[in-house]
């Protein structure tokens, strides 16, 4: 049983569950757009939805909050600026708080980047994904090149201090160039945040009904360090498995331009969930434990059953062994893992527990434990799936 002498940090995660198309490779909670959008309709039940959530975080105040989708910016800034409003007469911010925003390219242009600034949003997420049209096409997306570059000058041309740019690689037949030229056109653009990450196939999309070609396990690992030694020549800095921040230099440090958000998540920190599908985690000093909770997915159902405070369809107190794995599930993909101390405050439990199991993963040369701190070696993150098998409840 969780001992919790502090709480973790705590979040936001809103759920915009709408896109113009669902793309084939997606397994997030998103529906298609079928009717015109009722913007006041939903904000008014992810109201209701946070007001449910209240007693159990009351006098918590939250570092971050990222909307998510779907597509939220399908959503005008006055609709997310009242939820903004909203929120803050219901939670404590703290001073520095970053609120981000995903955009789609095909979905904003440079006036909606100004005004979601002056709604109160400070960071942006640009789903850019590629910037050649064939790769584009093949992935669904509504956008084109040229659309995905205007975004990322609007985000500038808006006094967006930190933004991030998504790119994906190990796409339908791309090759280490194309992936290449991908990488550089974005780095061209020197964004704050770029996240590089491997597009795998997932069940339930239409990528597994019908699967692409995709590179190989060789070209996929050439992929992988080619950007990585591109990255780095540029000053992104590594901090997780598919995360890069800027530096101004090689010798600054890059927690300036990390996803606070993000990090809560890696971290095992908690975070609220609210609209169609969003996911939550909780940690509670009166109770001593850790409940995650799972809300309605289809939007229509979820606008319906939460003004009857029936829109949670899952509900479960975390084990001691799942609080280990997920614990390590998530904090052993940062680079520079992790201080004893966050485990402890983060998780309630004592590292004593699992400790013959990093006494094997060093045996293996997977960890390796400095005093206090725990992080993966050069040969752990090429085995990062096997280390984490190590943790697996019985």
């Amino acid at each position: 049983m969780p001992l919790f002498t502090v709480l973790p940090p705590l979040g936001l995660y809103i759920h915009f569950p709408w896109c113009i198309e669902k793309c084939p490779y997606c397994d997030f909670n998103s529906h298609k757009i079928k009717s015109e959008l009722s913007y006041d309709d939903y904000i008014d039940c992810l109201l209701l939805d946070l007001d449910n959530e209240l007693p159990g975080i009351w006098g918590r105040s939250i570092h971050s909050i990222f909307m998510g989708g779907g597509t939220p910016s399908l959503f005008p800034a006055e609709a997310i600026e009242r939820l903004l409003q909203e929120i803050r007469a219901r939670l404590n911010f703290k001073p520095d708080i970053e609120i981000t925003l995903e955009a789609n390219p095909g979905s904003v242009e440079q006036a909606s980047f100004n005004a979601f600034r002056q709604a109160g949003i400070n960071r942006l997420s640009i789903g850019v994904q590629s910037f050649n049209d064939d790769m584009l096409t093949r992935l669904g997306r509504i956008h084109n090149s040229q659309q995905a570059i205007t975004a990322i000058e609007a985000a500038h041309a808006a006094n967006f201090s930190s933004f991030n740019v998504d790119l994906m690689f190990g796409l339908p037949e791309q090759n280490c160039q194309q992936m290449r030229a991908d990488l550089q056109t974005a780095i061209d653009f020197q964004p704050p945040h770029l996240s590089h990450y491997q597009l795998t196939i997932e069940p339930n999309t239409l990528f597994a009904t019908q699967p692409p070609h995709l590179p190989n396990d060789d070209t996929l690992w050439e992929m992988t360090q080619q950007a990585h030694c591109l990255l780095n020549a540029n000053h992104y800095q590594q901090y997780e498995v598919s995360a890069f921040s800027k530096t101004s230099d090689s010798n600054q440090s890059n927690e300036k331009y990390q996803c606070k958000h993000n990090l809560n998540y890696w971290q095992f920190g908690d975070y609220i969930g609210i609209g169609a599908g969003a996911h939550q985690k909780i940690s509670s000093a009166d109770t001593q434990t850790i409940c995650r909770t799972a809300k309605q997915k289809h939007p229509r159902h979820y606008m319906q059953q939460v003004k009857n405070q029936q829109h949670i369809i899952d509900q479960q107190v975390l084990k001691e062994e799942d609080i280990y794995f997920e614990f390590m599930l998530n904090a052993l993909r940062l680079t520079n893992g992790f201080d004893i101390q966050i485990f402890t405050d983060n998780s309630g439990m004592e590292l004593s527990a699992i400790q013959s199991i990093i006494d094997k993963a060093q045996q293996r040369h997977w960890l390796k434990q400095n005093g206090s701190h725990i992080q993966l070696t050069a040969t752990g993150q090429q085995y990062l799936n096997d280390v984490v098998s190590l943790f697996l409840p019985d």
